[in-house]
């Protein structure tokens, strides 16, 4: 019974390589490099280009040349970036020895960040459970207001920091962080506008 399971597994085996030595390197490199440019040319239309390159064209292969795709992965990056910034505030607000001044604008950066990650988080909601149809319109109305409102928020967090009263290394750290989420955000809603450009 054991020898008969072993040989149905290395004939498996050996099908599986057959069918893969079949598939044409090239072709799967040609695909991946036309999803690559898909990114490139579509993260020109926003405010930071390189850093929606650098962020996106890591996922090509899921998001080959699908806007959707495109403006749901910046979504999820831009969540995914926001939930951990999100965690490292909390931290760092913990921290001993800080000025009133840092102790309140970082206790104001938390809440607006909490903000920030639910609005994305029912963006990204709205986006994954699109099914099509006549309601696209409202959909993505209320993505964009939901992603715009997270981006005011992120910008309100950063302009707690600013200011020379505000020096030091929480401002530096604080300010990186933040500035980062709201650019990748900024671009999230770029390519969410360009989506719904499609559809208009």
């Amino acid at each position: 019974m054991e020898g008969s399971s072993s040989k149905t597994f290395m004939t498996s085996l050996f099908m599986l390589l057959a069918i893969s030595s079949c598939i044409d390197p090239s072709f799967a490199a040609s695909a991946n490099q036309l999803s690559t440019e898909f990114i490139r040319t579509s993260c020109r239309s926003t405010t930071y280009p390189r850093l929606c390159f650098s962020s996106l064209s890591v996922h090509a292969n899921s998001i080959q040349t699908s806007p959707q795709l495109l403006a749901s992965t910046a979504l999820n990056v831009t969540l995914f970036s926001a939930q951990s910034t999100s965690t490292a505030m909390v931290r760092i607000s913990r921290t001993k020895g800080m000025s009133p001044k840092v102790v309140s604008a970082m206790k104001d950066c938390v809440e607006e960040l909490i903000d920030s990650v639910d609005e994305l988080r029912k963006s990204m909601g709205e986006m994954n459970n699109f099914k099509g149809g006549s309601n696209f319109q409202l959909m993505i109305n209320d993505i964009q207001t939901w992603v715009s409102a997270a981006l005011t928020d992120d910008s309100t967090c950063s302009d707690g920091f600013a200011g020379n009263a505000m020096n030091g290394n929480v401002k530096t750290l604080v300010r990186g962080r933040i500035v980062n989420v709201a650019q990748l955000t900024s671009n999230a809603l770029a390519l969410i506008n360009q989506y719904a450009s499609l559809h208009g």
